[in-house]
Formats: C-alpha cells, sequence, structure tokens
C-alpha cells in the first residue's frame, strides 16, 4: 500500500462530498478573501495533494484550505516540512455533536461579546466567519447523505441558521458579509427543511420553508433560492399535491440560474419529470427526463456550484427521480432500468439514497412477479437505516403488504417476516 497517499484529505473530501475540482475553487475564493487575488489551483493541485505529492502547501494555501476546512492542515493529513510522511501528527477524533457545541457556543459567545455593553469598538465581522459557517454547512450536507430525516440534522441545522443571524447583530459588516450571513442562515433552514421533509415532519418542513425562502429573499441568492423552492415541489410531491408541487418546482425553474447554468436546469427538469409521475403524465415524463438528460450533458462540469448541489446532483440522481417517476406510473421495467443505473453511479456517501433506491429496486422487482428477486433485494437494506429513517421504514412496510398479497404463504414471505422481525430487534 502507498503510505505517502494522503488517505485522511481524501476521507474528508468524500464526506463533504468535494471533487478535486470543486475543493480547488472553493480554496481560490478563500485566497481570495486572504490576499485579494484568485487562487491559481486547479484539480490537478488537489490531485498532487491526495497522492502525496505535495505534502505541505504553500502558507497562504494552507491557510485558505484550513478556512474551507475549518480543519488544521495537519489534522487534514499534511505533514510539515522535517516530519516524515510515516509520522504525521495524527487528527484528532472528536464527537460531532462535541465539535457542533463547541462552534455554535463559540460563536454565540462571540455575538454577545460584540453586543455588550461597554466593549471599546464593535466586532468587524467578515468572510472568515462566513466561511467557518459554510464548513458547518458542508458538515450538515454530509450527516444527511449518511443519515437523512433525523430530527438531529434538523435541529442542528435550524439552531446554526439562528447563529448566521445572530452574527448580523454581532458587529459591523460590509453588504456582501451581510447578503452571504443571510445565505447561510437560508441554507441552513433549507437542510432543516430537507430533513423535515425526508422524516415526513411535512409541518414542521413548511414553517422551515417560510423562513427559508424570506431569509433568501434578503441574500438575493438565486442558488438557495432554486434550492428552497425546488424542496418544497418535492415536499408537495411527497404529500399528494401535485398541483401545489408544480407551481413550486416552476418557481426554482423560472430562475434566471437555469438559464445561466444548464445543470440547474436539469434538475429542474428532472424534479419535474418525477411530479408528472406522480400525475400520471407519460408523455410529461418522458419529454421532462429527456430534457433534463440532455442540459445535464450541456453542463460544464468545472463551472462553480454550490457544494450542496456538488454533493448531490449526478447521473445517479437523475436516474433516482426517473426510477421514481416510473414507479408512480406502473412502468416497472423502465424503473428497474433506472434502479440498476442509479445504484452503480452512486458515489459512497450517499448512504440514505441508496437505501432508498434499493427499497424501489424491491418494489420494481415485486411488481413484475419475481418475490424471490425482490426479497433479496429488500433485504440489502441496512438495519440501522431501514427502522430509523422514516421514509425507508414506510417504503419497507409496504413491501412486505405487497409481498404477502401476491406471494401469500410462500417462502419469500416467511424469509421476509423473521428478517423484518431480526430489524425491529435490533434497533
Amino acid at each position: 500500500m502507498d503510505t505517502t497517499r494522503n488517505t485522511v484529505l481524501e476521507a474528508w473530501m468524500a464526506e463533504h462530498g468535494y471533487s478535486s475540482n470543486s475543493l480547488a475553487d472553493a480554496v481560490n475564493r478563500a485566497l481570495e478573501q486572504l490576499t485579494g487575488r484568485h487562487g491559481g489551483l486547479d484539480g490537478s493541485s488537489v490531485r498532487d495533494w491526495k497522492a502525496g505529492r505535495v505534502t505541505w502547501p504553500k502558507s497562504a494555501t494552507r491557510k485558505a484550505l484550513e478556512d474551507v476546512s475549518g480543519l488544521p492542515a495537519v489534522a487534514l493529513g499534511f505533514v510539515p516540512r522535517g516530519r516524515t510522511p510515516s509520522t504525521p501528527a495524527p487528527p484528532q477524533q472528536e464527537d460531532p455533536d462535541m465539535k457542533r457545541r463547541t462552534l455554535v457556543g463559540g460563536i454565540a459567545a462571540a455575538a454577545a461579546a460584540a453586543a455588550a455593553p461597554g466593549t471599546a469598538s464593535p466586532r468587524r465581522i467578515g468572510m472568515s466567519d462566513v466561511n467557518r459557517l459554510n464548513t458547518r454547512f458542508a458538515e450538515i450536507i454530509a450527516s444527511d447523505h449518511r443519515h437523512g430525516g433525523q430530527l438531529g440534522i434538523e435541529e442542528r441545522a435550524a439552531a446554526l441558521a439562528d447563529e448566521a443571524l445572530n452574527l448580523q447583530n454581532a458587529g459591523s459588516a460590509s453588504q456582501r458579509v451581510r447578503n452571504n450571513l443571510y445565505a447561510s442562515a437560508a441554507a441552513f433552514r433549507s437542510s432543516a427543511m430537507w430533513a423535515a421533509i425526508d422524516g415526513r415532519r411535512y409541518n414542521d418542513a413548511k414553517a422551515h420553508m417560510r423562513e427559508a425562502q424570506t431569509l433568501a429573499e434578503m441574500s438575493g441568492d438565486q442558488a438557495i433560492k432554486f434550492r428552497i423552492w425546488s424542496h418544497a415541489g418535492t415536499m408537495y410531491r411527497h404529500m399528494g399535491r401535485p398541483a401545489d408541487a408544480f407551481a413550486a418546482n416552476d418557481v426554482a425553474r423560472n430562475l434566471h440560474l437555469t438559464r445561466r447554468d444548464p445543470l440547474f436546469a436539469s434538475l429542474g427538469l428532472a424534479r419535474q419529470g418525477a411530479i408528472h409521475g406522480a400525475a400520471q403524465d407519460r408523455n410529461g415524463t418522458r419529454r421532462a427526463f429527456e430534457q433534463a438528460q440532455d442540459a445535464m450533458l450541456r453542463a460544464d462540469p468545472a463551472d462553480y456550484r454550490p457544494v450542496w448541489m456538488l454533493a448531490f446532483y449526478d447521473q445517479a440522481e437523475l436516474d433516482s427521480l426517473a426510477l421514481s417517476a416510473h414507479l408512480a406510473l406502473g412502468d416497472y421495467s423502465t424503473a428497474e432500468y433506472h434502479a440498476h443505473r442509479c445504484l452503480s453511479a452512486l458515489r459512497p456517501h450517499m448512504v440514505r439514497s441508496r437505501a432508498i433506491t434499493t427499497t424501489r429496486l424491491a418494489h420494481a422487482q415485486l411488481a413484475q412477479g419475481a418475490p424471490e428477486a425482490a426479497t433479496a433485494t429488500a433485504m440489502q437494506v441496512p438495519a440501522e437505516t431501514a427502522t430509523q429513517h422514516a421514509r425507508v421504514t414506510r417504503m419497507l412496510q409496504e413491501f412486505g403488504a405487497a409481498l404477502r398479497a401476491t406471494a401469500p404463504g410462500s417462502s419469500s414471505v416467511q424469509t421476509w417476516t423473521e428478517h423484518a422481525t431480526a430489524w425491529r430487534m435490533a434497533a
């Protein structure tokens, strides 16, 4: 095994949804904040870091990377000059909740200190504060992809939205910084909204949505506006309200961002296709996914996009939405085709998405008269996800009911019943 490879950095990038190009872009922007000049890194620079060809980047680059990640360079696997690669300082293993409490408490304490009477001068809020919030946002995104729908994710995201707003009153700041703080608060609220949607807590999701929409308007950030309205379309689709889903998704699709970036256009069209499927519109479904695929192929992968977009939207997600649409239409063979395509392309950090896709594949196989194959597929869902993720739990319960209805008394029903019981006992 190549001991010089920076596997710590690789693991951090995978967890936070960074490609080599997107991390280079993020560090370049942080360098611009530090030095006044945009950085000159590209994907090959980051690949040199991962391969161990560069073990200790230049000081300004290290500082920018630390601002992006929220971690010291040694905790990302880099080795200071004079130390051998075989004996780097080990990264400190911290409890994620402790890290969050420390960060949130630190931000709150800073805000309170800045606002306290009698201080000599107000604190200056800058982009370094925004970057620290964005690091926490990347961690929320990573938690969502691993666990999804959990109340704890919703609560952490909502708390960090409040902390971003507290910074507005913690000192002086430029208008650019204030807009970015509102955008960060909106991003956290939209993540709280998505966690509530994924956990089927729709009243909570709608409350987060209203707050997120207000903050997004105050920020002027087109990407976060797109995210919120696109989430709203998905929420109404899950609630069985396709007319409202179309209306919300249309708000996202009509933002000028979708005309500037084909990848945003593709996501809007793919989610439109899923809504068409729920509305039993076969022609609309086919047309929307054809257009979504075409837009994705036109998108330049090197363009800058926010971390939430980079972390989840790709060919696998497009196929996942097509799978959902064709299941709703009763076109089970096409649904199975998209399920296999999705599973083959899913990135390792997409734990929640893999469980959902696997469950949908089991439904498609069962509907085609293959109970043994369907049962074997459903049993591949990890026990933790099967018992703790509301959407997956409900889908698996529906699978069990359909299996008992279509193959009563079969060995597949017995196998599934025993397996589901073992899941519940292990929970």
